[in-house]
């Protein structure tokens, strides 16, 4: 019997290579986004598409439902919809800062919920958190979606120790930098946010940086973190953590060994 996963935000970016990779690893994929339409293009790989809004409750338990009544089963899930809501704390409405927090932690929290009986019920599961190497290290007028991966971290170190009695694996994975849209809207987010106030100056300048870096062709391939995804999956005993992308271990391993001051100051230089 083919095993089934459900992959989130598989309508571009990491999402979407990640639902081709698990296909071809052999695996009956649902790829979910809010809009179906942008899974058009997943369809013609046999990839069945399935609306879903992690923000909404019912959205989330009718996707999670509709699986399991015609699969009976949901072996690997993959937590990957998330976005980066950039600009200045004090400039970031409360609003946004709440949303931030509604798509990349408790959308993730609620989904695993949802899978989590039936993982069970078969004796074997695999949750995969996509994180960020932003959930161990921070840069300038990140705050909130630091604060979320920073959470998905300990939220998927938590849920680990509790399910493994279960024959149920919870993995996080860290990429580093990814060439995909991700770095094009939270650069627009923060000129939309912080462009204007008090912070102009330095915003101004780290949305070009960062709209720069994401336009050219010095990041790493979305591939690299599926096919980390897909070994994630597949393991008789996969790691707990996958930091991997263009810069990943570097930051993560300075932020160990560094002062606070003086990862600071590189995080400023770069800014």
């Amino acid at each position: 019997m083919k095993k089934v996963a459900l992959v989130t935000g598989a309508s571009s970016g990491i999402g979407y290579d990640v639902a081709l990779d698990l296909k071809a690893a052999g695996f009956t994929v649902y790829g979910a986004a809010r809009r179906t339409e942008k899974l058009e293009s997943l369809k013609k790989h046999d990839i069945k598409a399935i609306a879903l809004d992690v923000t909404d409750e019912a959205s989330m338990e009718i996707c999670v439902s509709t699986i399991l009544e015609k699969e009976g089963r949901i072996d690997v899930l993959v937590n990957n919809a998330g976005y980066g809501s950039y600009g200045a704390i004090e400039d970031i409405p409360m609003e946004e800062a709440r949303r931030q927090v509604e798509v990349n932690v408790f959308g993730l929290a609620r989904m695993s919920q949802l899978v989590l009986p039936s993982m069970r019920q078969h004796k074997f599961g695999r949750i995969i958190n996509i994180s960020s190497m932003g959930g161990k290290i921070y840069t300038t007028f990140g705050g909130w979606y630091h604060a979320t991966k920073f959470a998905v971290e300990a939220l998927s170190d938590c849920m680990r120790l509790e399910v493994k009695e279960f024959g149920i694996d919870v993995v996080v994975v860290e990429p580093g930098g990814i060439k995909t849209d991700w770095g094009i809207i939270a650069s627009d987010n923060l000129k939309k946010t912080s462009s204007k106030g008090a912070y102009k100056t330095a915003a101004n300048k780290s949305a070009e940086n960062m709209k720069k870096m994401y336009s050219g062709n010095g990041l790493s391939s979305p591939k690299v973190i599926s096919r980390a995804v897909t070994k994630a999956a597949t393991a008789n005993r996969p790691k707990t953590r996958y930091l991997i992308g263009y810069g990943a271990k570097p930051f993560v391993f300075l932020r160990r060994i560094l002062s606070d001051r003086m990862f600071d100051r590189i995080v400023k230089s770069m800014t």
